[in-house]
């Protein structure tokens, strides 16, 4: 069974407090939901190990931004610091990207790209796909699919021309500004 991830991570405990913010976008560089989903209180921050470097990915005052692109096989979690710093990167391979009660989800596909700031691209859990695919949770299809699809996005990482990656800022921005706007109506 493939895991269902909901933009809104309203089951993760570790938040304590947050806003949520998402929007969809049809643009000429940009087709699908965004969401911004800002941290302000967490239970305890949470760390990432990549060669022996130690990145916080959740803290108090962190923001993940979810870039979910229609008709792809995959959706980006970018995460910025209090400062507003980019300082993480996660590609999730995923069979689908959707809505369901108006919030943005994908369906998992074990495999990850990671992508630092200094651009170190690191590829996660081909482990976990081939256990999957032993299991019977995904069919032959759905390995093959996946293997395509990052060997597609580790391409253009590494030739440079993965364009969505430079988006992330000005959606940053765009769900800030509606965050903004919706708390002005709520005064």
């Amino acid at each position: 069974m493939l895991k269902r991830k909901y933009a809104n991570r309203a089951d993760w405990n570790r938040i304590l407090q947050k806003n949520y913010a998402q929007s969809y976008l049809d643009t000429k560089e940009f087709k699908g939901y965004i969401a911004l989903l800002d941290m302000v209180k967490v239970a305890s921050p949470l760390y990432v190990n990549h060669e022996e470097e130690n990145i916080c990915i959740v803290d108090d005052g962190y923001m993940w931004l979810q870039q979910f692109p229609s008709n792809s096989n995959h959706a980006i979690t970018t995460t910025f610091d209090r400062n507003g710093n980019i300082v993480y990167t996660y590609i999730d391979i995923c069979l689908r990207n959707g809505e369901e009660n108006d919030i943005p989800y994908m369906d998992d596909l074990y495999l990850d790209i990671v992508v630092l700031p200094s651009e170190k691209t690191f590829l996660l859990d081909e482990d976990e796909l081939e256990e999957a695919l032993q299991n019977g949770e995904i069919d032959q299809t759905q390995y093959d699919l996946a293997w395509k699809e990052t060997n597609t996005l580790m391409n253009l990482l590494h030739n440079g021309s993965f364009k969505l990656l430079n988006l992330a800022q000005k959606h940053k921005e765009i769900l800030e500004i509606l965050k903004l706007e919706s708390e002005e109506k709520d005064k």
